[in-house]
């Protein structure tokens, strides 16, 4: 990926304006600790599955426990950098893909701490399509990679397009074999499967299986029945990043921070249920079943210790999905356990 330095725009401009914004609302609430002794900080987060942990630390008193009072905000991938620099937010539930992009361009983020692993992907195709290739959610993924040669699929990225690229490439599929069509959103993409306007599309869930309970669709692919997508060759699915000099300056409230997170974690994988309430409450369109299922296809690890081997296979599943930057290199100084308690 090649770095160049661009004038700010219109849209720019937005962007640095919607942070400035962001940040004024914010900074207030984010400096001592208050009257009772608990430390208010803010931390960013996508809205996905991987947010589990944390909300469930929020839910079960764990983050209240260790001194913090948190306060969750919403926000795109986009903004995550800028939002962390800007001390708008102190901690980022990050995919590995937006902290490398940011390590490659030598912004001074940390990861502290590994909350999720794994990739949950979902390959549906339209009920059409699956009737007239006799498709349904138990065919082997060969067939089914077979069966879109020539087809049409939707890609609200280019990251979801390579890891389309991915399954067809472990079943003997040539990617070039299926035309694709640009879509600026996972709902984008759901959209144009309800018109027939694409045969199927990759994303993370819930958003497959939603689309299937919706009747739109049919979930023929997942980690489950796909190895290139597992656990064991994805790596890492979500990381807890700070910037550099705040985990400096505040080691302790690092620390505490990770421990709630990873008790949310312990929690999660001891009451699924629970999980599943807690979670309702942010993604409040997903049936709980969807959730459930959604859930299942997520590793929330005992520690959030993190090691070369597990680097290595991020690395190369996010080069496999064409997302890595080019010339990105990850030493010691750019992630670490200290913090882990």
């Amino acid at each position: 990926m090649v770095n160049r330095q661009r004038r700010p725009g219109a849209l720019g401009a937005r962007v640095v304006a919607f942070v400035v914004l962001l940040c004024a609302g914010l900074l207030a609430g984010c400096g001592p600790d208050e009257p009772d002794g608990v430390t208010h900080v803010s931390v960013g987060v996508g809205g996905s599955i991987f947010d589990t942990p944390m909300r469930m630390a929020e839910e079960k008193g764990f983050f209240r426990a260790a001194g913090l009072d948190v306060e969750f905000v919403n926000l795109t991938a986009s903004l995550y950098a800028a939002a962390l620099q800007s001390d708008s937010v102190q901690f980022i539930n990050d995919s590995p893909t937006d902290f490398l992009t940011a390590v490659s361009r030598k912004i001074p983020e940390i990861a502290v701490g590994m909350d999720g692993a794994g990739s949950p992907l979902g390959l549906i195709v339209s009920t059409r399509f699956a009737q007239e290739h006799g498709l349904t959610a138990q065919s082997p993924p060969e067939v089914v990679a077979k069966a879109l040669i020539g087809s049409t699929g939707g890609a609200s990225s280019n990251t979801t397009k390579g890891q389309a690229g991915i399954f067809l490439r472990e079943y003997g599929v040539d990617p070039a074999a299926v035309h694709y069509v640009m879509l600026p959103s996972p709902a984008a993409d759901k959209a144009s499967l309800h018109n027939n306007q694409i045969d199927w599309f990759v994303t993370s869930e819930p958003t497959p299986l939603a689309v299937q309970d919706a009747g739109d669709g049919i979930v023929v692919a997942s980690p489950g029945s796909v190895p290139a997508w597992s656990t064991a060759r994805s790596g890492y699915g979500q990381l807890v990043v700070v910037r550099q000099s705040y985990a400096d300056e505040n080691s302790d409230l690092v620390r505490r921070f990770i421990k709630a997170v990873q008790d949310g974690s312990a929690y999660t994988r001891a009451h699924e249920s629970e999980a599943v309430e807690v979670m309702s409450k942010t993604l409040t369109s997903v049936a709980k079943p969807t959730l459930l299922a959604s859930l299942r296809l997520v590793d929330f690890p005992e520690t959030g210790a993190m090691d070369e081997q597990g680097w290595t296979t991020s690395m190369s599943f996010i080069s496999q999905e064409g997302a890595f930057p080019k010339g990105t290199k990850l030493t010691q100084e750019n992630w670490t356990n200290e913090y882990l308690p």
